[in-house]
């Protein structure tokens, strides 16, 4: 599978990682889906420590140990989990992070993380102090890089200009377009990289696209809307092609994408992702074409 640089980092990433938050507290079908994962060359595993109360980073690292030198394993941080586990807050200063790494270096059983990522933040935090955490660890050799998790452009635009981040990650597909505005221009110009989550839109942007519709709609479209637009985009562009690699291809088109973080709750969605992700790249004509059809949307808040 090929691989592209993170930023101005030294990791070079597989252009399909795992998001492991769907892999399941169930070990034996979570290893599965990571031994699954690796045999079809993936290096890019990306979890959390919000996820399923740590569980998520004990499986993941359990299941990587073997091959901990040849992976690149990211985690997340600035969630704290009420005592009571019923809900968590958000807690992005410098006391917490330094803590909150070594519960999760001890989870994940490595001496290191690879991408430590700031799980969201907002313009109120006090984002210089939470800097100062990151660049620490970077230093003490507890995390080689690092990079946030947002879709605020207020927030991005601070980090980018105060930090070393080498890369972002945000919600991104055919029907969520938000980014391509000023995200990911912004970024691209900047030499930071983005991982992309949700490419397929809760299953919206794969070969059951017409199940998948439901009342509630997607961010910028009705049902109604959907009901047009998706058997629209399946008819001009499938063809001979799955869905699931016009979602993906469509991710990797735009240059500032170094991976597309795709989730999957089973080895059989990671082998169909692989397969997508192996495809033919989208021709300049198909990407105009997909512009054409979809909605081009804006972050509207967080200015």
């Amino acid at each position: 599978m090929k691989k592209r640089k993170l930023g101005n980092s030294s990791l070079w990433v597989t252009e399909l990682g795992l998001g492991c938050m769907s892999i399941g507290t169930e070990e034996k079908r979570a290893r599965e889906i990571i031994e699954t994962a690796l045999d079809e060359g993936i290096n890019y595993f990306d979890t959390a420590d919000l996820y399923d109360f740590g569980m998520n980073e004990k499986i993941v690292g359990a299941a990587l140990k073997d091959v901990r030198e040849k992976v690149i394993i990211a985690t997340k941080v600035g969630n704290r989990w009420n005592p009571d586990k019923t809900g968590w807050a958000w807690d992005p200063s410098k006391s917490y992070i330094k803590e909150a790494v070594k519960q999760s270096l001890k989870r994940l059983g490595t001496d290191y993380i690879d991408l430590y990522q700031l799980h969201g933040g907002t313009i109120e935090d006090r984002i210089d102090e939470t800097i100062e955490a990151f660049d620490e660890l970077k230093s003490e050799g507890f995390i080689r890089y690092y990079g946030i998790s947002s879709i605020r452009p207020n927030v991005i635009r601070e980090y980018v200009k105060k930090s070393h981040i080498v890369s972002v990650m945000m919600q991104y597909s055919i029907l969520d377009r938000r980014p391509e505005e000023e995200a990911l221009p912004y970024l691209y110009e900047h030499g930071i990289s983005v991982v992309t989550r949700g490419p397929l839109a809760k299953g919206l942007l794969s070969d059951k696209m017409l199940e998948k519709i439901s009342s509630k709609g997607y961010p910028d479209y009705s049902q109604e809307e959907l009901l047009k637009v998706l058997p629209s985009l399946k008819e001009k562009l499938a063809g001979q092609r799955s869905f699931t690699e016009i979602a993906l291809q469509y991710n990797l088109a735009h240059p500032a994408v170094a991976t597309v973080a795709a989730g999957a709750s089973s080895p059989e969605q990671v082998r169909s992702n692989a397969s997508a992700v192996r495809s033919q790249e989208l021709t300049e004509e198909e990407v105009t074409l997909i512009k054409e059809i979809s909605k081009a949307g804006q972050f509207k808040e967080h200015r």
